[in-house]
Order: C-alpha cells, then structure tokens, then sequence
C-alpha cells in the first residue's frame, strides 16, 4: 500500500477561515496538477425513496458561494434532485493526495444563468445537450447520431437554443472538509460547519 508522503502536516492555522477561499486554494492547485479533470467530483444523491447513486459531474464554478454544475433535468439526477435537493459532492486528486467533501441542497439557477453558460461551450457540446435524451434507454447509436445530424442540419447558421430542460445547479453548503494523506493512514481531516456568525473548523480524527 502507498504511503501518504507529499504534503507537510496541516494545522488549522493553515487553514483560510473562508471555506470558499480555502477550496478555491486547493482547486487551483489541482488545476495546476496537468490532471486530465481536475474539477471532476462526485455528485451522490437520493431518490425519493432514498435510493442512492453517484456519478461524476464536472466543477462550474462557485455562484453565490456554492458549487455549481450543470445537467439535463429529466435525467436520472434531475429527477432525483427534484424530488429530493439534498446532495453529497466528492472531490479527489490523488496527485495531490487530497480530498475535499462537500454537504448541502441544490436550487436551480435561472434560465439566463444557464443559457450564458450554455453558449460559452463549444458547440458540439451544445449540439449533443440539444439532442440528448439523456437516461432514456437508447434505440441504438445509429438513431442518437441521426438525431444529432438532424440538428446540427436544423441549426446550421445560427445560435443553438439552450433547451428549456437543460440547466445549472447551485449547492447551498452547509459543510465542507478538507482531507489531507498523511503517513500510516494517520490522516488530516479538519470540517466547516455553518454557525450563527459564519463557519465554524474543528479537526476530525483519521
């Protein structure tokens, strides 16, 4: 088994009060990693049963202090977080020998919102979120690239719409923490909860 050896010890006076800050910190360094998804994480949620499932999203930003993603709302996970908004997000780059753990509700961001994002990708993501019957079971692929042709066709010249189904989510945080490897699995865990004047930080044990 490999040794955690990368990072010195982490104090919480290492740690930025601001727990944005301090994610935004880690993100940036693991942007800085050459990792193929360094804003790849973990979206668990539930179904109204509490059934759970997982599966990897990709980091969009911080919007009004929480983390955004976005998705097709008729998907399995649009589904889900309609009929239950509570959400677990992981964040692990084993470069870095680092986690981040993320605890809260998602809300919808508006349509303009995700509109100006959906016009910042590149258009054959727009193309495929258009089509896609995203978590419908599939006829086979010759149909989904048929489909994918037809509107490619349909939009040539012009902007593609951002679907009406098609969307961001913010995560209200209400607690964050911070994993650091540390030597014989002794690790650094150190959590932010929400408190009356902002965050309070206490250390967990490994």
């Amino acid at each position: 088994m490999p040794e955690y050896l990368l990072n010195p010890p982490l104090e919480i006076s290492d740690l930025n009060p601001d727990p944005c800050a301090q994610f935004e910190q880690w993100v940036g360094v693991a942007r800085e990693a050459e990792m193929i998804e360094p804003t790849a994480m973990t979206l668990a949620s539930c179904d109204a049963q509490g059934r759970p499932s997982a599966r990897i999203v990709l980091f969009k930003g911080m919007v009004d202090g929480g983390p955004s993603f976005y998705t097709n709302y008729d998907s399995r996970k649009g589904q889900e977080l309609a009929a239950n908004p509570e959400v677990a997000l992981v964040f692990w780059w084993d470069k870095l020998e680092r986690q981040i753990r993320i605890e809260g509700r998602v809300s919808r961001l508006s349509h303009d919102q995700s509109s100006h994002y959906f016009h910042r990708r590149l258009r054959g993501s727009q193309l495929a979120a258009y089509t896609s019957r995203q978590s419908q079971v599939a006829v086979s692929r010759e149909d989904m690239e048929q489909r994918l042709e037809q509107v490619t066709q349909q939009f040539e010249g012009q902007d593609v719409p951002c679907p009406e189904n098609w969307g961001g989510y913010r995560v209200e945080v209400r607690q964050w923490e911070f994993w650091q490897g540390r030597r014989g699995r002794f690790h650094d865990r150190f959590v932010y909860r929400r408190a009356d004047d902002g965050w309070d930080i206490c250390r967990l044990e490994p």
